[in-house]
């Protein structure tokens, strides 16, 4: 019982949500290498400044050009809410994935793997400026991908870009704003549409429950303002979970208790109120269903039945996909593999969709 409990405390099991990294397995893929590109007086939407805007970033393979000097093999993957682009080096993902002869052999493709602005290693509120750290948006993150990827990483064209829940809605912005810079595009876990409805609430009553904490003291608080983001934390645990798999796996009052206990745990060490509250946020003003006849590449957005946060009873993606000219939505099933929004982790369950993907957008 003592290991099977470890098994399901483990990240990439709880915090489906965050997409905070699970330990790696032994390593089939080339050695990942971590980098820093810092970006000067960044021009965010609010017009708020910041001199130096740092964004962090994990590479894997190396980038291939053609005669034309068009990068051929480059695949930029975008992670979640309070993840970062280690989160894809986990057993799961990247073992099921990066490997050599797996989809995305590391060894023939050029990897990128950013931590978002506000995420990870990449500039964010927790860093000194607090409530003071400019107020951004999906597309301020969009934009400095971008200009990582470009600028810095020298990277022209992308073979692919995928991302899971916060980095699915990412690629439905790069989509329509970049409309030729891709080849294939893989939203996982997410909504071409404005946040709002239960998603917005939920996002809402996490930021109030923390700013309503008299320890947080408007973002200059000394330790973490416990109560408010315990509150927060009840929020998008109930996001993020499974209804049939947590009845399944913690079938009693004990048991529940106990993982809900290691749940709590978890993400104490890994949030910071001020960094959560921008990142629950920062959808503010995402809305890419004004835009979707712009988007030009194959896209299958891909999203489980189980999941919380973009349940299908909806019915969102039935309508508006047909104004993606070459738009697929796939509904994946319940099933015992099926984790809920964690789903988008699990290339188990969706490799064979992203098989299909890359055959049919090959040149």
């Amino acid at each position: 019982m003592n290991k099977l409990f470890r098994y399901l405390a483990t990240p990439i099991f709880l915090l489906a949500f965050f997409g905070i990294s699970s330990a790696r397995g032994q390593q089939d893929y080339p050695t990942p290498t971590e980098g820093d590109y810092i970006i000067k007086d960044f021009p965010f939407q609010s017009g708020e400044p910041l001199p130096e805007l740092n964004l962090h970033y994990t590479t894997l393979g190396r980038p291939v050009k053609d005669g034309n000097g068009k990068t051929v093999n480059a695949i930029l993957i975008l992670h979640g809410t309070t993840g970062d682009g280690h989160q894809f080096l986990s057993r799961q993902f990247a073992g099921g994935l990066f490997g050599a002869g797996q989809l995305l052999d590391a060894s023939k493709y050029f990897i990128i793997l950013p931590d978002g602005i506000g995420h990870g290693r990449s500039s964010k509120p927790s860093q000194g400026l607090h409530m003071r750290f400019p107020k951004y948006t999906y597309d301020d993150m969009v934009l400095a991908q971008y200009r990582l990827v470009t600028e810095k990483l020298g990277v022209n064209h992308l073979r692919l870009l995928m991302g899971t829940s916060m980095g699915g809605m990412h690629t439905w912005v790069w989509a329509y704003t970049y409309p030729d810079f891709m080849d294939a595009l893989m939203p996982l876990a997410s909504l071409p549409v404005a946040i709002a409805g239960r998603n917005r609430m939920l996002r809402k009553v996490a930021i109030n429950l923390i700013e309503s904490d008299p320890e947080w003291k408007n973002g200059e608080y000394a330790g973490e303002p416990h109560m408010g983001l315990s509150g927060a934390i009840s929020s998008l645990i109930f996001m993020s979970s499974s209804p049939l798999q947590y009845q399944r796996r913690w079938p009693t009052r004990e048991l529940a208790d106990s993982m809900l206990d290691a749940m709590e745990t978890r993400y104490f060490k890994a949030l910071d109120a001020n960094d959560l509250i921008y990142q629950l946020d920062a959808s503010r003003n995402y809305d890419p269903s004004l835009h979707l006849d712009k988007i030009k590449a194959p896209l299958f957005a891909v999203n489980s039945a189980d999941d919380q946060i973009n349940p299908p009873e909806l019915g969102i993606l039935d309508r508006v996909i047909t104004r993606v000219p070459k738009g697929r939505y796939i509904l994946l099933p319940i099933s015992e593999k099926t984790t809920g929004h964690g789903t988008h982790s699990n290339p188990e369950v969706w490799g064979n969709y992203l098989g299909e993907l890359l055959q049919m957008s090959a040149h």
